[in-house]
């Protein structure tokens, strides 16, 4: 295996400042509100200029689409390091519950930020539109799993479901105070979804 090449120095700096920036961002607009917010609120925060900010950004909402991605990173090599003989709703709760888990592990921030998403219309256009990324990358990785047709049914809709979970998931976890379990609600969640995701095998 090849190892990764070590980031440059350059690189290291770039992304020193594009986590500041997506840090302080985050932290406005889960405390403020989306609209509360400005570039020129985030940049102060954050110590930069505002022609720094646009080097990274093209706008407040692409910070929080760029949280998005980061949610969603991984999910399909969570799915694909499986074990191959687990049922079908096995590996895709494990799939899902390491996306709940980066969440859920960011603490009250992340929470605020996951409500700030669920809460403001644009915001959850835009993570409906990543889901369907993630969607596609699943259903290509539970066709290749299972061996089954791409042009059936299965993995689309039990792609489908499994973001259904995390989504009921996410909900149930950020109505309240963040006192639910999240690990519980979504081996619940799975425990629902199971004979159906199982019938395939």
């Amino acid at each position: 295996m090849t190892a990764r090449p070590e980031p440059t120095l350059a690189q290291r700096k770039r992304q020193l400042v594009a986590d500041e920036l997506t840090r302080a961002a985050l932290d406005l607009l889960a405390r403020k509100g989306f609209d509360a917010v400005t570039v020129e609120d985030i940049v102060g925060a954050a110590g930069v200029s505002k022609r720094t900010f646009f080097r990274y950004f093209a706008s407040k909402e692409d910070v929080v689409v760029q949280f998005l991605g980061e949610m969603g990173t991984g999910m399909r090599a969570a799915l694909a390091e499986r074990p191959a003989q687990e049922p079908p709703s096995v590996a895709l709760r494990h799939t899902v519950w390491s996306a709940v888990d980066a969440c859920a592990g960011h603490g009250e921030q992340t929470l605020r930020v996951i409500r700030l998403i669920l809460g403001t219309p644009a915001l959850l256009a835009r993570f409906l539109e990543r889901q369907a990324q993630w969607r596609d990358a699943l259903a290509e990785e539970l066709t290749r799993r299972l061996g089954l047709s791409p042009a059936g049914l299965y993995p689309q809709l039990a792609a489908g479901a499994a973001l259904t979970a995390f989504d009921t998931v996410l909900q149930r976890w950020s109505a309240g105070e963040g006192d639910q379990d999240p690990a519980a609600l979504t081996d619940e969640a799975f425990a629902v979804l199971a004979l159906a995701l199982d019938s395939v095998v």
